[in-house]
């Protein structure tokens, strides 16, 4: 179903690290994230055994082409069928498919074909799964509540980062590929009751005054050609139409309807819907012509182009031009990965910052300049405090921003704005891994990195160019 603006919950009375619903959530994600863990690292060395390097490579990276193509339709069936299905139904699939192929390597001893087909539907499945879980948190807290829980929900991430790969290497050492894999299908399992026992509504906070977002717009979704309607505080002082008119909430009666597994059902003039293409192409319009989400997601996108080559493979590529090897690789990744956990915590503990916007916009400029920088680090130890710096104030600008674009976006668009803000880092971004290794081959890291710093900058430059996003809180 679509989300509304009337919750089917009531907004919730604690903070939400305290709220038993949603770290229920909370629990079921983090289970979810390490058996993704535990597939890869069993998923690698599953065909390392019966396949040359190269071979090993495209059964790596095949998921990827799928996920890259259907992310977008993925957003479409999140939104028409409602976030909380399309999550549980994904785990459901994955724990099948993963329990299966646990059997079969533990009876049999397949060729590769069995690999390639388990990650091109795992790839699929990864599409759905993608944009339904972005779409969950608005639906879980009030607004005044949701940059804190982007908070928790980075420090899940963290914790199947850092704990995925030990337990499935455990796995692997206790059994083999096919333990592993039943170890990642059981933490699918884990994942789904914990699911169907979390309350899901609808997006609670826009017609919340506290968060003073407009709950009321046309069928079609638009005020006025090229303009949404939008919250007072995120909202420039004028459009391109004439001054902003003040939000209001729309009366219950326009919104109230049936409740459905997901909360209310759509309001009327949502439920006619046309064909899952026109959605998808209802869904862009939207991100295009927003004020707010669309600068946003504009602005993450190009960053995205200008980080994802040093954080993925330049500092690969960094630690061995400069003789640190791969001790000297590892230091710097655990220093961004703790950075990004503190900020993590600090947005959990925090849960509201004043001036979100200028606040974002500063901590991408200062995130982009700390990454460059680590690509002129004459020593490791200067790398490493940079990488420390670069991955606190990174998370805090990813938080803020997830955070402001799902509290503006209007909640039957919450699954294709998440599959448009995915698409950039799942899809398309690796591309320009090998320009990026072309580039540092030919003139060495240090100009590369500060290069693709001025990159993400352009994202920086692109928020900054918004009003809206300029006066968000």
């Amino acid at each position: 179903m679509i989300g509304t603006a009337h919750a089917a919950i009531p907004p919730a009375t604690v903070s939400a690290h305290r709220d038993p619903n949603v770290l229920r959530w909370l629990a079921a994600y983090t289970a979810s994230l390490l058996g993704d863990s535990v597939y890869f690292l069993a998923l690698g060395f599953a065909a390392a055994k019966v396949a040359p390097p190269a071979e090993v490579g495209v059964v790596m990276a095949v998921g990827a082409v799928p996920r890259a193509l259907l992310l977008l339709g993925g957003g479409v069936v999140a939104d028409r069928f409602g976030p909380r299905l399309v999550v549980i139904g994904s785990d459901a699939v994955r724990c099948v498919l993963i329990l299966a192929a646990a059997a079969v390597l533990a009876l049999t001893a397949p060729g590769l074909w069995l690999l390639i087909a388990l990650a091109l539907v795992f790839g699929v499945v990864d599409a759905l799964f993608l944009p339904a879980v972005g779409a969950l948190p608005p639906r879980l807290v009030t607004g005044d509540q949701l940059v804190r829980l982007q908070g928790m929900r980075a420090l899940a991430v963290r914790t199947g980062n850092i704990a995925g790969p030990p337990l499935g290497g455990l796995a692997m050492g206790l059994g083999g590929a096919s333990t592993a894999f039943a170890v990642a299908g059981g933490l699918f399992a884990l994942s789904v009751p914990l699911l169907l026992g979390t309350r899901i509504g609808a997006s609670t906070h826009r017609d919340d005054p506290a968060a003073g977002l407009a709950a009321r717009a046309r069928p079609d979704g638009y005020d006025t050609p090229g303009e949404l309607a939008e919250p007072p505080e995120f909202a420039a002082p004028t459009g391109p139409t004439g001054p902003a008119a003040p939000a209001a909430p729309a009366a219950p009666t326009e919104l109230a309807a049936p409740d459905g597994p997901d909360g209310p059902a759509a309001p009327p003039e949502l439920a006619d819907r046309g064909s899952a293409w026109a959605e998808l192409r209802d869904g862009l319009r939207y991100v295009r012509r927003h004020r707010l989400v669309g600068p946003l997601v504009l602005s993450g996108a190009v960053s995205e182009f200008g980080l994802v080559g040093p954080l993925n493979i330049g500092m690969v590529l960094l630690a061995r031009q400069r003789g640190w090897g791969s001790a000297g690789y590892g230091w710097i990744i655990a220093a961004f990965g703790a950075g990004a956990a503190a900020s993590a915590l600090l947005l959990t503990v925090r849960g509201r910052v004043r001036r979100a916007g200028v606040v974002q916009i500063a901590t991408l400029f200062a995130g982009s300049a700390a990454i460059g920088l680590i690509g002129a680090a004459p020593v490791l130890g200067a790398a490493v405090v940079l990488a420390l710096l670069a991955g606190l104030i990174c998370g805090i600008c990813g938080g803020l921003a997830v955070a402001m674009i799902q509290t503006a976006t209007d909640p039957a668009y919450l699954g294709r704005v998440t599959s448009v803000m995915s698409l950039t880092g799942f899809g398309i971004a690796p591309l320009v891994y090998p320009a990026f290794g072309a580039a540092v081959s030919l003139w060495g890291p240090t100009p590369v990195f500060l290069a693709a710093a001025a990159v993400s900058m352009l994202g920086g430059v692109i928020a900054l160019s918004s009003p809206a996003v300029r006066t968000a809180d």
